[in-house]
């Protein structure tokens, strides 16, 4: 049930009751009873009701509305407590940040996204970040400080103890840098550190196009390519948290130059990049095209591509008919390899839609072994460009609960 990760809750058997409990009242659609509780958790009422009251104590959790029924007196229903507190979601890409704050009921309060360039390096970034999220704070009129937590999304493969990426391809500057300790510091609350692609898995299966699903893979497509994999109900990390990096997986063998230093990576020929360079040589050709009135022609940015292709450009239908065959080519591996229920596309070259999904589509259909390939659906994200924040919010969420569950965190924001 629980997708989330990052938090190790103490090891005795109550604790542990009490968080899977926490995370069944959560992840509920409509709210849970005590007598459903008792019969997922295989524990007695009296066990179940202790647990709850102390929850309930903590204004963690708080009865909801009870469901109607044809006959008989209505369970009461148990929910997430909205108003316990406030945190915050940063999905920090390679050309823009997008900073969210929620209640813990996940209700979008402020949010706010800004361009900006990962290449600056850490520091600056982290400062750009920091100001988004006072900015968007004292316009809800919320005190900085009463954020419990944070979550953080980046476009990198992640050291999770440590909170710092790894000799990321297209984060120059940020190899080892102290991410999470940075911002902890700054802001005076915990915060997780994750890869967005990751996040964009965890926030499609908790409110977008993947709930309910235990196995689903998340592809972002922007500058970079990633893929956020939740395998039985978990999100899959690896063992140094690189995991899902098919951006870099080989293509073309003697293909185009990667950020990585590869040649023929899939990010090299399908990512936003790989987009806006292929239209740039289609006008330097003199290929009929929209595109040719951007001047100069290197300020053509894939989204310039992918608004081309919508107003019927050709070359630019073209271009990403390509790059989403290359695409489903790479799809079809995950789908052989970890045989998932559904692949939602996201980023933003995805939300040109079919134009770019169908070639994916048709690809993974022809690439992909029988047995598996008539298990899974392809869509788009429903949660569009706020895949990786709202997954950033359940991590926070997350952190903010079972710490309050602990007795580690006292603040009470409404009741």
């Amino acid at each position: 049930m629980s997708a989330y990760f990052n938090y190790i809750p103490a090891p005795n058997v109550k604790s542990l009751n009490k968080h899977a409990i926490l995370d069944l009242i959560r992840f509920t659609s409509g709210g849970i009873s005590r007598a459903e509780l008792a019969q997922h958790m295989e524990l007695s009422r009296a066990a179940v009701t202790t647990i709850v009251n102390d929850l309930i104590e903590t204004n963690t959790i708080r009865e909801a509305e009870s469901r109607s029924t044809s006959n008989g007196r209505p369970p009461i229903n148990l929910e997430v407590n909205p108003n316990r507190g406030y945190v915050a979601g940063i999905d920090m890409g390679a050309t823009h940040t997008s900073v969210v704050i929620a209640n813990f009921a996940a209700y979008v309060l402020e949010e706010k996204e800004i361009s900006f360039n990962i290449n600056e390096g850490p520091q600056a970034s982290i400062n750009q970040a920091e100001t988004l999220l006072r900015e968007i704070a004292a316009r809800a009129n919320i005190n900085i400080h009463d954020i419990l937590a944070i979550g953080l999304g980046v476009p990198g493969p992640i050291v999770t103890d440590a909170g710092m990426v790894l000799a990321p391809p297209i984060m120059p500057g940020w190899d080892r840098f102290p991410i999470r300790e940075t911002l902890e510091k700054k802001l005076g609350c915990p915060v997780s550190l994750n890869n967005d692609a990751e996040l964009g898995a965890l926030g499609e299966w908790a409110y977008g196009a993947g709930r309910g699903e235990n196995n689903l893979a998340y592809i972002k497509v922007g500058t970079g390519i990633g893929a956020g994999l939740l395998l039985d109900g978990q999100i899959y990390s690896g063992a140094t948290g690189s995991a899902g990096e098919i951006g870099h997986l080989t293509i073309e063998e003697n293909g185009p130059l990667c950020s990585c230093g590869n040649r023929g990576c899939l990010e090299a020929i399908a990512g936003g990049q790989a987009i806006a360079r292929q239209a740039q040589e289609a006008v330097k050709k003199g290929l009929r095209t929209q595109l040719s009135s951007i001047k100069p022609i290197e300020n053509i940015t894939g989204a310039d591509v992918a608004a081309a292709a919508r107003k019927g450009d050709l070359i630019a239908q073209q271009i990403f008919t390509q790059a989403g065959s290359y695409l489903g080519i790479a799809i079809a591996g995950i789908v052989n390899l970890f045989n998932p229920n559904m692949v939602v596309v996201g980023g933003g070259i995805s939300q040109i839609g079919d134009l770019f999904l169908e070639p994916v589509r048709m690809a993974v259909q022809t690439r992909s072994l029988p047995a598996a390939v008539q298990a899974v659906r392809i869509t788009t994200a429903l949660l569009g460009r706020r895949s990786a924040s709202m997954g950033a919010i359940v991590q926070a969420v997350s952190i903010a609960m079972h710490q309050i569950a602990e007795g580690k965190a006292n603040v009470v924001i409404g009741t």
